[in-house]
């Protein structure tokens, strides 16, 4: 992901470093404008944060999910701006037929006799990410493209409890705990707005975040077989409609 944040990165300086050259004989150009807005959508997991095999210790099980927020971008040379976004995403939590497929695994792995899983809480994390943003304007409708990079703070993930019968070497409950911190964050976006004012626009945005993830604590295993989850990476595509104010 950080190459790709870095190929982004190019191509948006490239696009600036372009456009400069083509406008030196249009200084009476107006260029963009600064401007915030309000966004809310969809945020849709993708890889292993939406992945469901109990075999795949970096499966999220994470489900499609809400996303709102503030996006915006301050222009500091022409249509060449540095864009901001601060989005809160909620990715659902484990349904009972997750937490039957994990029973399954664990009972196979460790040749138990049954297998109980209790699910509790839900995927809440907040994406704060900055990049370059270059615009493309057509009469009343602007192309903005971005890389960006920050930091996700992980509110909380869902947490398991595991009950095994049969199994001397593994008689006590053992749990993945819940995870919270804040991980470095890379993606890119592409967003259309159309101009309906001066100062107001209407706005599409499509938004890809990815990162390594939280490290997940387990506790009382005394006996490790199957599924045993350290890290939970975070993969996600967010489509969201918004309106903004420049200024």
């Amino acid at each position: 992901m950080k190459k790709a944040f870095t190929i982004i990165s190019a191509i948006i300086i490239f696009s600036a470093f372009n456009s400069e050259a083509q406008d030196k004989q249009q200084d009476n150009k107006i260029y963009e404008k600064s401007y915030i807005g309000l966004y809310g959508g969809i945020s849709n997991p993708m890889g292993n944060y939406s992945s469901t095999d109990y075999s795949n210790n970096k499966s999220g099980f994470a489900k499609r999910g809400v996303t709102f927020g503030l996006d915006g971008a301050v222009y500091v040379y022409k249509n060449l701006a540095v864009g901001y976004t601060l989005t809160f995403q909620d990715q659902g939590k484990l349904t009972y037929d997750d937490t039957y497929a994990i029973a399954q695994g664990y009972t196979a792995s460790y040749a138990a006799d049954a297998t109980t899983v209790t699910a509790t809480g839900r995927y809440h994390n907040w994406n704060i990410l900055v990049g370059p943003q270059y615009s493309f304007v057509y009469h009343k409708f602007v192309l903005d493209l971005r890389a960006s990079a920050g930091l996700i703070k992980i509110f909380s993930t869902p947490e398991t409890e595991v009950q095994l019968s049969g199994i001397p070497q593994q008689t006590t409950l053992f749990y993945q705990r819940k995870a919270s911190a804040f991980v470095p964050g890379y993606g890119g976006s592409a967003g259309l707005r159309w101009k309906f004012s001066d100062n107001w626009t209407l706005a599409l945005k499509g938004n890809y975040v990815s990162s390594a993830g939280p490290s997940v604590k387990n506790d009382n295993h005394t006996y490790v077989q199957g599924r045993y989850v350290t890290k939970l990476p975070i993969s996600e595509f967010q489509t969201m409609l918004g309106i903004t104010l420049n200024f």
